[in-house]
Parts: structure tokens; sequence; C-alpha cells
């Protein structure tokens, strides 16, 4: 009776379900050929996917989402989708190299994106890119409001300058990653010193740095080092990002279900550095913290005890493990420091004997990979070409086996002596010993005795 009454009630839900799958696919496009000429009135944000790619379909129920959500908004950026492997063409002039690719396409400018792949990060994206490059700051109230918004930002405070100019081309190129601001000295919060004007700072972790030409280097190099919080959860793709950045990062490897003492301990002493020495270390270092330790691993190739504290060099592919054991935030300094004056052995690195080494481990671990998932297509991948492999050699051996016994057998036939009429009367007799007597005539063939009989 129960089963009988929840009938209907599934029968609803799951037509409702489809419902609203119809409805959020309704709201991406799905683009053709005319798309390269009508698409210049509009801002779109594009998905080029191919229809075999796993990504591409795990991306899908998102990017309905993300299309759904823009709609909803009332955003006038357009969320499309083309297949990429249908439209090569257009996909290639986009400079479509894999496949999902998430373009943003305003006017003449396309941007990449390189975030998460998750609705909300998609979303921020498209509101950061499709507004104005340099977004004005009116009044204190207006960034407060922003502080309480965005976690990093970026603020120009000055009039018409060189170094306004220099602004103007890092955020052209780095607005896919963070915000980029203008503003007043009046709207700047009242705890902001300035030496001089203009300035550029960047506002994050509740406290603020200044540009400094001479310490600091190029502005978007400047920029792209502090486009991160100091202390961040860490996985495989914000590594790859911090590579970009030049800086060390500090990582306390954690199970972050287990809540033993140790691992709780490591974390808190990690983000107590990275609070407490921010002004010291944090031109060079990156902190952070990293769930398990199976990412980790594959970079540096060995397995990593958890928990630990790890060292990583992205740039460069170097690595600094513990030498002590770290029980507070002082000794995590002292470490950190012996790091920095060259007193700490940096592991791995990019030679040529370590890059041999990681195809060895990369090769290795792939195959392990596929036996672990499906132990029977591991087994047809790999037994298949070695049976093959395996029978051509067996077919190989066999035949020189067999000419060499022919041609031995050949060889010893001819070695031994014709016991044959014929081969004896062809025989020369021996010469007697002394004497020159003339030899006697050579015997003629038995053939041509009888034909001279006859």
């Amino acid at each position: 009776m129960a089963s009988w009454r929840r009938g209907p009630a599934l029968r609803l839900w799951a037509a409702v379900f489809l419902l609203d799958l119809a409805f959020c696919k309704g709201q991406v496009e799905d683009l053709d050929d005319s798309f390269k000429e009508n698409r210049k009135d509009d801002i779109w944000l594009v998905d080029f996917y191919a229809p075999w790619c796993g990504h591409c379909k795990k991306l899908e129920p998102i990017w309905n989402e993300v299309g759904l959500e823009m709609k909803s908004i009332g955003s006038p950026v357009k969320v499309g989708k083309m297949d990429a492997t249908s439209y090569s063409s257009i996909a290639s002039e986009f400079g479509v190299r894999g496949y999902p690719t998430i373009k943003l396409l305003k006017g003449d400018l396309a941007y990449n994106y390189r975030g998460p792949r998750t609705k909300d990060d998609i979303i921020e994206f498209a509101h950061r890119v499709s507004g104005a490059l340099i977004r004005p700051l009116p009044s204190q109230q207006m960034f407060e409001h922003m502080q309480k918004r965005h976690r990093v930002f970026f603020v120009y405070i000055g009039g018409e300058s060189p170094l306004k100019e220099k602004y103007i081309d890092a955020a052209s190129e780095l607005i896919v990653y963070t915000y980029f601001f203008s503003a007043s000295e009046e709207v700047v919060p009242a705890y902001v010193t300035l030496k001089e004007m203009p300035a550029v700072l960047v506002f994050k972790d509740e406290t603020y740095f200044v540009y400094d030409e001479y310490e600091d280097g190029d502005l978007s190099s400047w920029i792209t080092r502090e486009r991160f919080q100091n202390y961040l959860t860490m996985d495989g793709f914000l590594l790859y990002e911090l590579g970009d950045t030049g800086k060390l990062v500090a990582i306390a490897v954690i199970d972050e279900k287990n809540t033993s003492v140790e691992h709780t301990r490591l974390k808190s002493i990690i983000q107590e550095v990275a609070r407490d020495y921010r002004d010291q270390f944090h031109r060079d270092f990156q902190f952070g913290h990293m769930d398990g330790n199976d990412y980790i691993n594959t970079l540096l190739m060995d397995e990593l005890k958890v928990p630990t504290v790890v060292v990583l060099n992205t740039s460069n592919q170097q690595y600094f493990l513990l030498d002590r054991q770290i029980k507070n935030a002082e000794d995590m300094v002292q470490f950190i420091n012996n790091i920095l004056d060259g007193t700490v052995y940096a592991q791995g690195g990019d030679s040529i004997l370590q890059r041999l080494k990681r195809i060895v481990f990369d090769a290795k671990s792939t195959v392990v990979s596929i036996f672990r998932s499906s132990p029977l297509m591991g087994c047809f991948l790999f037994g298949l070409p070695l049976g093959v492999i395996s029978i051509m050699c067996y077919g190989i051996c066999t035949a020189d086996a067999d000419g060499g016994y022919i041609e031995e057998r050949y060889e010893v036939s001819k070695s031994e002596p014709d016991d044959s009429p014929e081969s004896e009367e062809s025989q020369e007799p021996p010469q007697p010993r002394g004497g020159a007597s003339p030899l006697p005539a050579p015997q003629e063939p038995k053939d041509v005795l009888e034909k001279k009989k006859d």
C-alpha cells in the first residue's frame, strides 16, 4: 500500500526534475557557424567542449546551472557552448587547445578561465571580466563594501601618471585572476599610511601592502605574487597556479578527518607563522595546508609520511623536508630561515635525471592505476601486446633453429667421404715418391668411356 502511494510522488518528482533540467539547458545556447559573425554585439561566456571528453560531461550540469543563474540575475553575459570538434576552425581561431575550455568573449578580446570548475567561481569570473577593467571606488562606504566582498583586491591611488599606465596594462592581463580598483586618497581608510603618491596597494588578510618599485620590481610580477591570500587550503590546481608567483610554499600535509593532536598542531603552527611573521616572509613564502598526501607523493615521487611539513618550490619542482622536529612556531621559523640561507638541502628539481625519473614514475603510476581501477582492462591492454610479441619472438627463434639444423646437416653431408663407385673413380691416385715420373693422364668419366666402346 505504501509503495502504491509513493509511486505517483516519485513520478511527479521525476517529472519536475526533468522539467528543471530542460529549463536549465534552455538557458545555454548551442552555438554554430553563425556565432562568429553575431557575437560581437554581446558578451559571451562559452564552453568549448568535445562530446567524448569525460571532463566536459562532468562540467555539463554545472554549466547548465551557470546559464540559469546568469539569466535569473539579469546578467548581460550570455552563456553558450560549442562542440569544438564539429566547429574546429572557430575553436582554433579562439585558441582552443584542450577540452573543456572556458572563455569570456568581449568585443575583440578573449579571456581564458583558469579557476576551479564550480558554479560560483565561474560566475564570479564572468562578473569580474565582463565589467570595467578598473572600477572606481567613489566613497568610503563603497570601499568598505569591497573589503567585505573580496578577499584580495588591488587599488590605484592618485591621478594620471606613468604608474597608472603600468597599472592599466597589468589589469588588462590579470583581470582573469583578481579585481582592480581606483580611488582618491580621501576614500582610503584612515589606517592606511602612504609615503608617496601615486601608489598601488593590495588589500588582503585584514591588512595591506604597498607596491615598491625598487624592492618589488615589475608591477605585473608583483601583482602576480600578491594575488593570493597568505594562508590557503591547497590542492593540485592551486599549487599549479602558485608556480607563477615564484614563492616557496610551506604546506602542512595532514589528514583532516584525523582529529589527533599532531595533525591539528602542525596546521596551527603553519597558520601562526603565516599570521605573525607575515611582514618577514610574505615576499618569499606562501603558507597553507593540504588534506592527504596523494598529490604531494606524485610531486615528490616518494611516499610522504602524514602528518608532516614540506616546503615546495613549484617553479622548479624542488622541495625541502624537515630536518628537525617542529614543536612550535619558533622551530618552523628557524627551518624557514635555514632554507633561505641555504643550509637545508634542496631535493628534487627539474634536471635531466629527474625528468627521466619522473617519466618512469608516471608510467609506473599509470600502469598501477589502470590495474587498480580495472584489472580486466589492464590485462587486455598490456597482456594482448605482450602475447603478440611473445608469439612473434617464438616464431623467429623457431625459424632460426630449423635453418641452423638444415645448414649443419648439409655441412656434415659434404664433409663425410662418399663411398659410391663413381666417387672412387674420380679420385686421383697418390703420386709416387721420388723421381720425376710423369703423372698419369687423368681418368675420363665413366659415361665417356662407355660411349667410346660403343
